[in-house]
């Protein structure tokens, strides 16, 4: 880690590790048994700032680089992926204010964010619109003062729990993905509606509901900038997303490696811990390499996010690696658990469940491996 991570960024990952542990971890397993809403962390995340650690401190934010933001993501996976989906759902709702707004819209909805008072959600899939969001059915028409809003945004993390949405719609039908602008919107919005929360493989904390708009009226002051730069803006905003994918990702996955790594050195045959065996070891020596190749490619994405410059094939690169990593290791991990790893007295079948979404959401493996190769052949 040491050519990405600063002593600070160090210091904060050791804090996140010890307050998941205590604060997060022992509440994880009741959580995803009883699909509660991991919402309920939100005041202690708050009290640490992690609800405003993607914001300078400018707007109430902790002011931290992008790697320990990554770092601190990571740490909190480790112990609840399903609190990480809520907080970087979040995340996902106020950068796209923090980019694509002005001072008086990161003024009204940041502070209040980060302080954990105003949860955000970020609306931009759609039934028909999921890998490809230019094609969006949504639809934003000026009438006056305001913006008409109808459509319907499927998958939307937090919708029904959060005070404002980010909401994705088409203000230039004809203009494909330069017609699309970004809108605040009010949870309570008359007009908006949501649906009970889908019931999800894994993440079941993390509620993710259909959302619609049946002529909601918006006012015109909280478009985010000019009309037709929503697209850009989501862009933006995803790539840091796919950042924090790969960071809850290697989360996820150093999890797993070291419930395996204790479960080898305990577990006994004959009277000796199974450890001992070289075909468990070569497995927890492939785990470890790929783990350790998935964080750097994280860290590295991270740290280019921090120079402010563009780091889409290297959001790609790290989101889609520590995804399918993620999968084969939480994987490799139940084996090595055998019959206990499928129950659900251990974690191992949460850690495999939660894992899985990863190669789809923000983008799935296929759609990164698009952006990779575009990059390629420019």
């Amino acid at each position: 880690m040491d050519p990405f991570c600063s002593a600070d960024d160090l210091a904060i990952a050791d804090a996140i590790e010890r307050f998941a542990a205590e604060r997060i971890a022992p509440r994880a397993h009741a959580i995803d048994a009883g699909a509660l809403f991991a919402g309920e962390h939100v005041p202690a995340l708050a009290e640490i700032g992690l609800m405003g650690m993607n914001l300078p401190e400018q707007w109430g934010g902790a002011g931290v680089s992008a790697v320990g933001l990554y770092l601190a993501v990571e740490a909190l996976a480790g112990a609840c992926a399903s609190t990480t989906s809520m907080l970087t759902a979040h995340f996902l709702a106020t950068d796209s204010i923090l980019i694509g707004g002005d001072d008086g819209q990161r003024a009204r909805w940041l502070p209040e964010a980060a302080a954990g008072t105003a949860l955000g959600a970020f609306a931009l899939t759609e039934p028909r619109a999921g890998s490809n969001p230019a094609d969006m059915r949504t639809r934003a028409t000026r009438e006056g003062e305001n913006y008409r809003l109808d459509g319907t945004k499927h998958f939307i993390s937090n919708a029904a729990h959060a005070r404002f949405l980010v909401v994705f719609a088409l203000t230039d039908p004809g203009a494909g993905a330069r017609g699309i602008s970004a809108f605040v919107v009010d949870r309570d919005t008359p007009g908006l509606s949501v649906s009970s929360p889908e019931p999800t493989m894994g993440l079941r904390g993390g509620h993710v509901f259909e959302v619609t708009f049946d002529g909601c009226l918006v006012p015109a002051e909280r478009r985010l900038g000019e009309e037709g730069t929503g697209f850009r803006t989501a862009m933006k905003v995803l790539d840091n997303g796919r950042v924090e994918v790969a960071a809850t990702s290697t989360g996820i996955a150093a999890a797993a490696l070291k419930a395996a790594r204790e479960w080898v050195q305990q577990r006994e045959v004959d009277g000796a811990p199974i450890a001992r065996f070289q075909g468990l070891q070569w497995m927890l020596a492939d785990m470890a390499t790929e783990l350790d190749a998935a964080r750097l490619l994280g860290l590295r994405a991270a740290h280019l996010r921090a120079r402010h410059g563009r780091f889409s094939q290297e959001a790609a690169m790290a989101k889609l690696f520590a995804a399918e990593v993620a999968g084969r290791i939480t994987d490799a991990a139940l084996q090595i658990h055998g019959g206990y790893g499928y129950s659900r007295d251990l974690p191992l079948e949460r850690l495999v469940r939660d894992a899985r979404i990863m190669r789809i959401y923000e983008g799935s493996s296929e759609i990164q491996r698009n952006i990779i190769a575009r990059t390629l052949l420019k």
